[in-house]
């Protein structure tokens, strides 16, 4: 029986890697920082198919994925993801309560979400936000509404690249700069005008996750993954981990989106290439990443 990687997979607890196997369901391996951590892509990548409502459809084909994808789907999976995706604007009638939250990933790096209240605060984990705070409350609509409204309001973007995030993640103000500037935000946001009726508004209590993220004595990142290929492998001491990202002792950075739809195996020594990465420029991010290969 073959498991096949889903990337990360957050909880209160910290990062785990998530797997698949068909008749079998979902497991999660947990991470620890300080350990060595070493696999290799086995056969071909493929197609993960379609998670909703908390069970995993089976891609009907078992399509091969590219490995430079960010996305572990075949066009097919994901276009029916896409059909019942709230980001996407298609589930307007979800009866769920919604929350939006103010995310802050480093300094001049803020945006404004939602996320269904069931999760509590895992899309924060998965995205990497170092520092947030909840804003209100609400029906789907509503909450998406008040989004909108306190983008345009506070000038901040609707989504930032991991790359700008892990550009900054490394050298970060203390703490109590960081909860700060979320306040200070949140208190702006607090003040305008116009949010629906139908949305409650709640007080800011900041979240700080560099302790769960191991961002104490992190290495500044010096080369990215770029993709993954059969026999390819990575081994090292996992430093560190924020949103998809597994920062290595040595510098390496491993998106685990390029992870999903693999089957990993511990790789023998000395047997198999490293995984193809590309050293990221001071002060910047590699071309690969410029070029949207993410």
């Amino acid at each position: 029986m073959t498991w096949w990687c889903t990337g990360i997979r957050w909880s209160g607890g910290g990062p785990a890697i998530g797997w698949y196997a068909q008749g079998r369901g979902e497991r999660t391996s947990p991470l620890a920082y300080g350990r060595r951590l070493a696999f290799s892509a086995c056969a071909e990548r493929r197609c993960q198919g379609v998670w909703r409502a908390g069970k995993r459809t089976p891609c009907p084909t078992s399509a091969t994925v590219p490995g430079r994808t960010g996305r572990a789907q075949c066009p097919e999976c994901a276009r029916l993801d896409r059909s019942f995706s709230v980001a996407a604007d298609t589930r307007a009638d979800d009866p769920r309560t919604y929350r939006v939250y103010l995310a802050w990933f480093g300094p001049g790096l803020v945006k404004v979400g939602i996320t269904a209240e069931e999760r509590g605060g895992v899309r924060l984990l998965e995205q990497g936000a170092v520092a947030w705070s909840w804003l209100g409350r609400g029906p789907l609509m509503a909450a998406r509404r008040t989004e909108e409204l306190l983008r345009a309001a506070l000038g901040v973007p609707d989504r930032i690249a991991y790359a700008r995030k892990r550009a900054v993640r490394t050298h970060l103000p203390p703490a109590a700069e960081r909860a700060g500037e979320v306040a200070e935000l949140h208190a702006r946001a607090a003040g305008l005008g116009g949010w629906p009726e139908s949305l409650e508004r709640l007080g800011c209590e900041v979240v700080d996750h560099a302790e769960v993220f191991g961002l104490a004595g992190l290495p500044p990142a010096a080369r990215v993954i770029t993709a993954m290929v059969s026999g390819a492998a990575v081994d090292g001491t996992l430093a560190g981990a924020a949103g998809p990202d597994l920062h290595f002792a040595d510098g390496l950075v491993v998106d685990t989106r390029l992870l999903a739809g693999w089957e990993l195996a511990v790789p023998a020594g000395g047997t198999v290439a490293a995984a193809p990465s590309v050293e990221i420029p001071s002060g910047g991010a590699p071309a690969a990443e410029q070029d949207g290969l993410f």
